[in-house]
């Protein structure tokens, strides 16, 4: 079933063609990539199948009845409201119903409104569906419902956007950079939550773990050209590959049939008969044809890199709270040549801030880095850059540096590292106030690395570069002869640059893991299955007991735990209404009434109690 066609649509700014004429459809059960470089279109695209923008020509056309939702980059919060205020502020039927019981809940005085209220989860079936959303609250880490949206940071602006879109469960989910401020725990329980559910997703990522496990198409904008791949990304980059190695033959071909209609072109004469008219217009066909390049950016550099002393930089027990938060506690590490080191963790666990007082942007509460006379460190923070109003590429990079030293004599210059970072000739005379955020970053990492630094120390140096930008600066840095410090929840990029890790456990724990981060989640994952094992047989014999509700089917355990739900809260109904008798509270006029109530409770409580028993006999038996 198409759940969405975008037909023929063209998007353009000024002189700046985005893309051209392409068309494509989303169907139902289909988890689709969008990939292409930054500045190409990417989050253009998705404003406009969202509505938010206008095609110049062609349209999106949505099936009738389809629920979307968009995730994008900047969230649509309201700083005012809760977090659970937030989540109910949605068009959802049953969440309005959730947020009637948690009302009543907390006004039990009110019993009509409570029963009310519980009625309506009933009619509903609101309860399993409370359960489902208080899960992916509590796995996204927003568990305290009463916090402002304002008090938030931005990764949990993110969850929170997230988990909104989540708990609506819409068929069509558009993603813009799903992954972007989630760190590793978050990021993989999302994962496995798009690769399990019957979800239609049309996204842009670069986190190529996450194209690799959750798609099952993806769609590349190359060059203007829309092409489509049936399969995850390792699936996409061998069909890729084959698709290139046939234009590139075509391309030689086109090579040498230029070369004997050029010579033709040249034998002649002004005045040409109406085939050769037609022989004419074919040549600038194969011309055009011969002389297309693909804009393939290998970095091989052999940098000629100031040289290293003995002594990099020593952390000596150096330590760092924020009242009772904990980041560093007596922390050393003596850091050498060539070391590549990534950081994962938590968000909140320290990981920037680390970063901050290892460079001296915060201070430290005790402790010294100490730093070698030779070091030049080149630090790329999350901040990103900040040019003067009417700057060009090319001057912003050559207010850094103008070159880069190679081994041999050999230089590359500002202008040629912007050509490999993807700025071609024509883009290093752009103005900076046209680039779009992905390619703010590319320029700013330029900036950082035409110093030629001897100690590189990049903080989430993936966020909002695309896949290509990314295989350049792995090739880069896998040149880098120097010392890499890396923050990142980008796993594809860690395992390939890195080849040991500082794992933040929180409240100061740092281990120092020997391997990349594949070799860490093989490590936890077997370290995890262990425990479970010891588990399993340690509770083997009480196994009835732990797992009262072995012998019921999956809907009876779920009735078994409503029921108990529903006597405790008829309990405390029947409990009150005794307490008002006692006390003598119930005018005359109500004792009638207040007395039906009562034996009506009971009756519930009677009839739901059999129920009980016989699930309860069922499970022992």
């Amino acid at each position: 079933m198409n759940y969405l066609s975008v037909e023929n649509i063209s998007k353009s700014f000024g002189e700046r063609t985005l893309f051209d004429n392409i068309s494509f459809g989303i169907n139902k059960d289909q988890k689709i990539a969008f990939i292409a470089k930054n500045g190409s279109g990417k989050t253009t695209l998705m404003s406009i199948i969202n509505g938010l923008d206008e095609p110049d020509t062609g349209q999106v056309v949505l099936r009738k009845g389809i629920r979307m939702a968009f995730l994008s980059q900047d969230n649509n919060l309201q700083d005012e409201l809760t977090i659970e205020e937030s989540i109910f502020a949605s068009d959802n039927e049953t969440l309005k119903v959730i947020e009637q019981y948690e009302k009543a809940l907390e006004n039990p005085e009110d019993e009509e409104a409570y029963q009310k209220a519980f009625d309506a989860m009933d009619r509903h079936n609101a309860w399993d569906f409370e359960t489902q959303y208080k899960q992916i609250l509590f796995k996204l880490k927003l568990e305290d419902f009463k916090l402002k949206v304002k008090n938030l940071s931005g990764g949990q602006k993110k969850r929170l956007s997230l988990a909104i879109i989540l708990i609506n469960r819409p068929d069509l989910l558009i993603l813009d950079e799903p992954t972007n401020h989630l760190d590793l725990e978050m990021i993989e329980w999302l994962e496995a939550y798009f690769a399990k559910e019957n979800i239609t997703l049309f996204m842009v990522t670069h986190d190529r773990f996450f194209l690799e496990r959750v798609c099952n198409e993806i769609i590349e904008l190359d060059n203007g050209k829309l092409y489509q791949y049936k399969g995850n990304y390792s699936y996409y980059l061998e069909k890729k590959e084959e698709r290139i190695t046939s234009e590139n033959a075509s391309i030689d071909k086109a090579k040498n049939l230029f070369v004997k209609e050029l010579e033709w072109m040249r034998r002649q004469p002004k005045a040409r008969t109406t085939k050769s008219k037609s022989r004419q217009d074919d040549f600038y066909v194969i011309k055009e044809k011969a002389q297309s390049r693909r804009k393939e950016n290998k970095v091989e550099l052999e940098i000629n890199m100031e040289r290293m002393g003995s002594k990099i930089i020593e952390l000596h027990k150096i330590s760092k709270k924020f009242k009772d938060r904990v980041i560093l506690d007596n922390f050393s590490f003596d850091f050498q040549r060539g070391e590549r080191i990534g950081i994962i963790g938590k968000n909140g666990t320290g990981k920037s801030t680390f970063l901050n007082l290892l460079t001296g942007t915060l201070p430290l509460d005790s402790g010294r880095v100490v730093k070698g006379e030779t070091i030049k460190v080149g630090y790329y923070t999350q901040s990103g850059i900040n040019p003067k109003p009417g700057q060009r590429v090319i001057d912003v990079i050559k207010e850094f540096g103008e070159y880069i030293p190679l081994m041999k004599g050999k230089i590359i210059s500002a202008s040629q590292l912007l050509e490999r970072f993807l700025f071609d000739a024509k883009k290093q005379y752009d103005f900076v106030d046209k680039l779009s955020g992905g390619e703010l970053k590319r320029l700013y990492l330029c900036t950082v690395l035409i110093q030629n630094p001897n100690f590189l120390i990049l903080d989430e140096p993936t966020n909002d570069l695309d896949i290509v930008t990314l295989n350049v600066l792995e090739s880069f840095l896998l040149d880098y002869p120097g010392c890499l410090l890396v923050v990142s929840h980008d796993r594809y990029f860690m395992d390939k640059i890195v080849d040991h890790l500082f794992v933040f456990r929180g409240q100061g724990v740092i281990e120092n893991f020997p391997g990349n981060y594949s070799d860490f989640r093989a490590y936890e994952d077997s370290a995890d299955v262990t425990i479970q094992k010891e588990e399993t047989k340690t509770e083997k014999k009480d196994w009835k007991q732990k797992n009262p509700t072995g012998n019921l089917t999956f809907n009876e355990q779920k009735e078994y735990q409503k029921i108990e739900r529903e006597i405790k809260d008829l309990e405390t109904d029947k409990a009150k209404i005794e307490q008002l008798f006692s006390d003598g509270k119930v005018a005359d006029a109500d004792i009638e009434k207040k007395a039906k109530e009562l034996e009506n409770i009971i009756a519930k409580i009677e009839t739901k109690e059999e129920r009980w028993f016989e699930l309860s006999a069922k499970m022992e038996g």
